[in-house]
């Protein structure tokens, strides 16, 4: 069984996931804790249910996904996962959080995504490769439980920005019609932003894609 629990952080309400097995092993996805405050949250819920933090999953790399990256890492001791093609994404975090006026405290070392899938214990997260977002977005599907870490693919009606660079239009609306709605219908869908939806609601009711 994994348990998801969802973290709303930073001023653009970026959701952060905690990801645990009933026997304590847990990745965080999106570590987006701008603040004193925020990282407290994230740890106190982390360290009062003594998870153990295996890794840290970066679905992409935007300034508002990654503004907790350096902080969960030390404190965690962890080498942060991401899509290789998300480099030149996680390159310009700096210059994207001066111009927002945010607080990043640098860039720790990262690893890449190497496999399709992701163990978390007897748990396995498939990784879906969705671009069109960001250049090498990916989200991560656990099928036993039908849940869906999406990032900024599929929102509730709505769908990922696609003006930034890296982004394109088309390929994120293929990327969601190839991958996301391949899915059952009952999948649920954790956006980065939001709340959840379904496969089967946006497949019948997102203006952007009927």
């Amino acid at each position: 069984m994994l348990t998801v629990r969802a973290f709303t952080f930073n001023p653009f309400a970026e959701n952060t996931y905690v990801l645990h097995t009933e026997n304590g092993e847990a990745v965080i996805v999106d570590p987006g804790c701008s603040d004193a405050s925020e990282e407290r949250t994230l740890s106190e819920f982390i360290e009062k249910r003594k998870l153990r933090v295996r890794d840290i999953l970066l679905t992409h790399c935007h300034i508002d996904h990654v503004l907790g990256l350096m902080y969960t890492a030390e404190r965690y001791e962890c080498t942060p996962l991401i899509p290789k093609a998300e480099v030149s994404v996680l390159e310009a975090a700096a210059r994207s959080a001066e111009m927002y006026g945010l607080p990043y405290k640098g860039t720790p070392e990262v690893a890449f995504f190497t496999e399709s899938t992701y163990r978390l214990g007897d748990e396995v997260l498939e990784i879906l490769s969705v671009p069109g977002h960001s250049p090498g977005h990916v989200a991560f599907c656990h099928r036993a439980s039908k849940a869906l870490i999406g990032g900024d693919v599929l929102f509730k009606r709505s769908i990922g920005r696609t003006d930034l660079p890296g982004g394109d239009h088309q390929t994120l609306l293929d990327s969601i019609r190839r991958e996301i709605f391949s899915l059952d219908d009952d999948v649920k869908v954790y956006p980065g932003h939001m709340e959840p939806t379904t496969v089967g609601e946006e497949k019948q009711y997102n203006p952007f894609l009927n």
